[in-house]
C-alpha cells in the first residue's frame, strides 16, 4: 500500500499537484492540515481514500480536527499539531499517540519533515510542500509504504 502524505500547502497547491502526479498511483492520500481551501477537489480527483484534517489556518473549512484511521493494521491518528506545542519539541505527539493507543501519529504545523520512533509510537510530519522551514528550504512530502504484518517504511521526498 502506497500512501502520499503532505501538509501545510497554505493554498499554494502547485507542488502538491506535482507530487501527486509524480507519485501516482497511490492507495491513500493524507493532508495534515493548513490546506486553506476545500478538500473537495482532492476527494473528486482520487479514486482512493482521502483524509484531510483541519489546521490552524483552515478557519472556515468544515474539516475534522483529528481523524483515526487504519493503515495496513496500524492504528493512525491524523492531526495538525498546533494544539500540542510542537515547535518546541514533539514529545507531546508521542504522548498523544500512547495515550490514545495509536501506533502512528501524523501531524503538520512545523513545516519541517520528521520521522521518529520511541518504543511505542512513530510520529510522522511530511514538512511543508509549499513553505518549508528546514535548512535548505526544499519543499517536502512523505511516501509511506505499508503492508499488513510489517513495519511501515517512510521516505521523505524533496521537490
Amino acid at each position: 500500500m502506497k500512501i502520499l502524505i503532505v501538509s501545510d500547502t497554505h493554498g499554494y497547491d502547485g507542488n502538491m499537484w506535482k507530487a501527486i502526479h509524480r507519485e501516482e498511483p497511490v492507495d491513500m492520500f493524507i493532508h495534515c492540515g493548513d490546506i486553506e481551501h476545500s478538500a473537495t477537489e482532492l476527494k473528486q480527483y482520487f479514486d482512493c481514500p482521502v483524509y484531510v484534517v483541519k489546521g490552524n489556518n483552515d478557519y472556515m473549512l468544515r474539516l475534522p480536527e483529528t481523524e483515526r484511521i487504519d493503515i495496513a493494521g496500524h492504528s493512525v491518528i491524523l492531526t495538525h499539531g498546533h494544539r500540542f506545542n510542537v515547535y518546541r519539541n514533539q514529545d507531546a505527539m508521542f504522548y498523544y499517540g500512547e495515550e490514545n493507543q495509536a501506533d502512528i501519529v501524523m501531524f503538520g504545523h512545523i513545516h519541517v519533515p520528521v520521522v521518529a520512533t520511541n518504543d511505542r509510537v512513530t510520529i510522522v510530519n511530511p514538512g511543508s510542500i509549499s513553505l518549508p522551514r528546514q535548512p535548505g528550504s526544499e519543499p517536502t512530502y512523505i511516501v509511506m509504504t505499508a503492508e499488513e504484518g510489517k513495519e511501515p517504511v517512510y521516505q521523505i521526498k524533496y521537490m
